[in-house]
């Protein structure tokens, strides 16, 4: 797999349909935020995976991610622990985790609380396909930042993008964030009420 097929299967319409049923959003609301966000969230995973203080346990986290089945993406969407999803989130994002949030719910045009339930969603599936690509790719004997490397490095996320959806994707570095702060973790905490 690569970078195309990766954002392909993240973007494939039972991809979309399913997270769309799952978080509540329309499609068209998942499809928006899934171009705003996959670009920082994989940059957030090449730098998890090149970073030598975080490489060895972001490795562990793939292999985990990976032995979830998603054959039924549906059962396993809903059966995610949001929570879970916000932590991943805040490790690909770090301190940016907030007002990336932010950015892609005023570049996508979507709610905060939306993006954040489809953010917290996405994570979990995205560290599976990225942990069955470095399964299927390790036994080269290449590092995680080596493949991880190898994997981004197959084209540019933002020109693949817009190819798959046959448009423009919007920037979230340029987009306005809302004035009122958003705390991830609060609006999952409500949203689990």
């Amino acid at each position: 797999m690569d970078m195309s097929a990766l954002l392909g299967t993240l973007l494939s319409g039972n991809s979309v349909q399913s997270l769309s049923q799952a978080s509540g959003a329309s499609t068209q609301d998942v499809q928006n935020v899934l171009s705003a966000a996959l670009p920082s969230l994989l940059q957030g995973a090449l730098g998890q995976a090149q970073n030598e203080q975080t490489a060895g346990g972001f490795a562990n986290a793939l292999q985990s991610h990976a032995q979830s089945d998603t054959s039924d993406l549906g059962s396993f969407l809903n059966g995610l622990d949001l929570q879970d999803g916000g932590k991943i989130l805040m490790h690909l994002l770090g301190a940016n985790t907030n007002q990336t949030a932010q950015q892609v719910s005023a570049a996508s045009g979507v709610s905060a609380k939306s993006t954040v339930k489809i953010l917290a969603m996405l994570a979990p599936l995205l560290m599976n396909l990225l942990g069955k690509q470095t399964q299927s790719s390790s036994n080269s004997g290449s590092s995680i930042g080596g493949l991880m490397s190898a994997l981004m490095g197959s084209g540019n996320i933002t020109s693949i993008l817009g190819s798959l959806l046959g448009g423009k994707v919007p920037s979230v570095s340029s987009a306005k964030p809302q004035s009122s702060g958003l705390d991830l973790m609060s609006v999952l905490m409500g949203l689990m009420k």
